[in-house]
């Protein structure tokens, strides 16, 4: 049974794309299942796995027909260049899906929870990367997920900015979803060199403790240039720090998760290129309960 983790921060420029993209795909080259849910009207996550690119209207489904309960889920997914991930994709049709949704009935808030548990089965993990504001789109990913996780840039208007997400946070627990819990916070588009940045950090770990991952995010240019290629930074430039501190992160999420892993090794070979088959480690599925997961890789 999946596990649902929406990435969410209601500021935008914080790497939330970013964090959904690349974790992802390092879950999924460790061997599970993984779908991502592109639920940003702006569709960065589907452009950043290639997916129709410029002719994104040229896509049978998207999210928008999902929700609109015009279309399945297994109907629209589109598979990536990474083999075992899954892209529930979005476009700018999705942008006016609020008024629509504002006009359904009172499980307005349930849509997305109600389509995704129709494939919890079929995956291992679904992130959901969420748009940058807190809107009915939002309410429906934290909704329909186990937990969230916030990436946060070392400045100071994102830490302005976290009391806002954790009131919703707490809101829709308390009304929608009462099993919801943090993830974890993680640092992004970190300079370790800023005092700023260490200052937040600082204060970021007084707030949520051990929640916190160890793994930060340094600033990369690597990082921001993967996405134009329609790749994850592991198949752009596979031995950059920003591709290793992705790897870090998924090694210390898989084993908050019980699932011990240890970091990929000669991580150019899943360098991508065309009309080469694709890398995936091998692993077994995971347990259908919510106990802890005992898995040597």
């Amino acid at each position: 049974m999946a596990r649902i983790i929406s990435v969410s921060n209601q500021k935008g420029g914080v790497g939330k794309t970013t964090t959904c993209i690349n974790l992802s795909a390092f879950i999924a080259l460790y061997g599970y299942k993984v779908l991502v849910v592109d639920i940003d009207p702006q569709g960065n996550t589907t452009s950043g796995f290639g997916i129709a690119g410029e002719h994104k209207e040229n896509l049978k489904n998207t999210i928008y027909d999902v929700m609109m309960g015009d279309a399945t889920v297994q109907e629209s997914v589109c598979r990536t260049t990474v083999p075992g991930l899954d892209v529930l994709p979005a476009t700018m049709e999705f942008a006016g899906a609020d008024v629509d949704l504002m006009n359904l009935a009172e499980s307005r808030e349930k849509v997305l929870r109600k389509a995704l548990n129709a494939v919890r089965s079929d995956y291992d993990y679904i992130f959901i990367d969420c748009p940058p504001s807190l809107n009915i789109f939002s309410v429906n990913a934290l909704t329909a997920s186990d937990a969230v996780l916030i990436p946060m840039p070392g400045d100071f208007f994102s830490l302005e900015g976290i009391g806002q997400l954790m009131n919703t946070v707490k809101l829709v627990k308390k009304r929608l979803n009462p099993g919801l819990e943090i993830e974890g916070v993680v640092m992004t588009i970190y300079d370790g060199r800023s005092n700023l940045a260490n200052q937040v950090a600082a204060e970021i770990v007084k707030w949520f403790g051990k929640s916190v991952f160890k793994t930060r995010i340094p600033r990369n240019v690597r990082l921001g240039e993967a996405p134009s290629h329609g790749l994850p930074v592991v198949q752009y430039e596979p031995t950059s720090k920003g591709s290793v501190a992705y790897m870090e992160l998924a090694v210390e999420l898989l084993r908050r998760d019980g699932i011990k892993v240890k970091p990929l090794t000669n991580l150019s070979r899943y360098r991508y290129r065309p009309g080469m088959q694709s890398v995936r480690r091998q692993a077994k599925p995971r347990e259908k309960t919510a106990a802890p997961r005992d898995k040597e890789q």
